[in-house]
């Protein structure tokens, strides 16, 4: 039996409301694409383009990450665009590319914003949902986010997901899944790993980079790179010099 879902609430007004109307639109403001709209294949072509910079990340937008059977199901109709947006999470390229580099909390957080068009309300929701996770697995969870009331509620089944929430940073589901904290330590990338930490503080361009401007040490390399000749006076004595031999003489020719 799959666990209910944690209660949790919304932490403030931003996330009590889903609009606040003309005051909510500029031009940030982002096009709703739904199929009903759609009048030709150009259109159709526009909607699927718009699922996969939704679902994928705009930088992630590549033609490896296609998934040309699902694109023709939903070109016929045979599926409805929410679950074309289902497959496009289920699939394998996604699995790779934001399930296997991520823990629950910070999956969690992806796919809300690519899913539900929010971010998390707040780490209550992040355990929740995380817990759906771990109990029904992956694509569980993807299915309790596109069957859940408050999908249905604001894409229904013929419409792209988009942001829908007055939050900072849009749109905010342009997120690199690869560089979370967890990722980031395991690959040597974050502040606190001292190897690099020392490596970064004892190398040649951080330690001219630390001196003030004006240092003489940051001239020493191109002052070697001169390498001037210079004269130095010999050092002579008074009596190691000959002094007749440089007295003209009548009888020298």
């Amino acid at each position: 039996m799959a666990l209910p879902l944690l209660d949790y609430r919304p932490t403030t007004q931003n996330h009590r409301v889903a609009s606040f109307g003309i005051a909510d639109q500029n031009e940030d403001t982002p096009y709703i694409y739904r199929i009903e709209d759609m009048s030709d294949a150009n259109d159709v072509d526009s909607l699927i383009w718009a699922a996969y910079r939704q679902v994928f990340s705009e930088h992630e937008t590549l033609k490896f990450n296609r998934q040309t059977a699902s694109e023709s199901r939903v070109k016929n109709r045979a599926i409805t665009v929410r679950d074309f947006i289902r497959e496009l999470a289920k699939s394998e390229r996604f699995y790779s590319t934001v399930v296997s580099v991520n823990n629950n909390y910070r999956l969690v957080q992806v796919c809300l914003k690519r899913l539900l068009g929010r971010d998390s309300y707040n780490k209550d929701e992040e355990i929740a949902w995380s817990i759906k996770i771990a109990t029904l697995g992956f694509d569980g969870f993807v299915d309790a986010l596109l069957d859940s009331d408050e999908y249905t509620a604001a894409f229904g089944d013929y419409t792209v997901p988009y942001q829908r929430k007055r939050m900072e940073a849009r749109p905010f589901n342009l997120v690199t899944p690869r560089y979370g904290e967890d990722f980031q330590e395991s690959a040597g990338t974050v502040k606190n790993d001292w190897r690099f930490t020392l490596e970064k503080y004892f190398s040649k361009k951080s330690q001219e980079r630390n001196l003030r401007e004006g240092d003489p040490g940051k001239f020493r390399e191109l002052a070697a790179a001169i390498a001037p000749k210079v004269n130095y006076g010999q050092r002579l004595t008074a009596s190691s010099i000959d002094y007749m031999s440089k007295v003209p003489s009548r009888d020298r020719r």
